[in-house]
């Protein structure tokens, strides 16, 4: 973090000891040690006290703070969308694969497990786009490059926001197929057990 480097610099300009600093700010001597020692960050009311006493914005005491904290919300949000999606294709292949088996097994009482499973599936699905809304990415290509921590530069997000409506009647297409073999197989087994 840069702010500790920040408040030392303009504390020994102002040639402030960490107490007098401290006064000023009203907090502990410690707690400005700590904040130049990066042990701790200030609360919004000390950076509005610091640049008061800095005579400096809050924006030249945080600059260099802002583009970390974006960095580590990015890769937050980069791991949360792996791990999400992990979750989501597992649970959405065991939904699938054991669609047959269950309804061979346990006839028309597959529905139980086979509901709870697809619940548990679309919750996750759920958690996948909200992290997607979250961070406006929607295209395959967006995915991607954001699963690999990467951003698109402005004239290919572009493209990629002129393909979003086509890949939405895309999604709708491969869901319906989808549907239509999981009915199909699970009609066919109803057949197989009829007879």
């Amino acid at each position: 973090m840069e702010l500790g480097n920040q408040i030392k610099k303009y504390r020994s300009e102002l040639q402030l000891s960490q107490d007098q600093l401290a006064e000023h700010i009203y907090v502990s001597r410690q707690t400005i040690s700590n904040w130049e020692n990066e042990k701790s960050y200030p609360d919004v009311n000390s950076l509005v006290l610091l640049s008061e006493v800095f005579k400096t914005s809050i924006d030249n005491l945080i600059k260099g703070d802002i583009e970390n904290m974006k960095e580590k919300i990015n890769e937050q949000e980069i791991k949360k969308f792996n791990y999400y999606g992990n979750i989501f294709t597992v649970h959405l292949v065991i939904t699938l694969l054991s669609a047959v088996p269950l309804f061979f097994w346990l006839e028309r009482l597959a529905f139980i497990p086979f509901g709870i499973l697809f619940v548990i599936t679309m919750y996750w699905a759920l958690k996948v786009e909200k992290v997607k809304k979250d961070n406006d990415i929607q295209t395959y290509k967006e995915i991607v490059a954001f699963s690999e921590g990467k951003r698109l530069d402005e004239i290919q997000k572009q493209r990629e926001i002129g393909k979003r409506p086509y890949q939405n009647v895309l999604k709708m297409i491969v869901a319906a197929i989808v549907a239509i073999v999981v009915c199909f197989l699970i009609g066919l087994l109803f057949h197989l057990l009829g007879n």
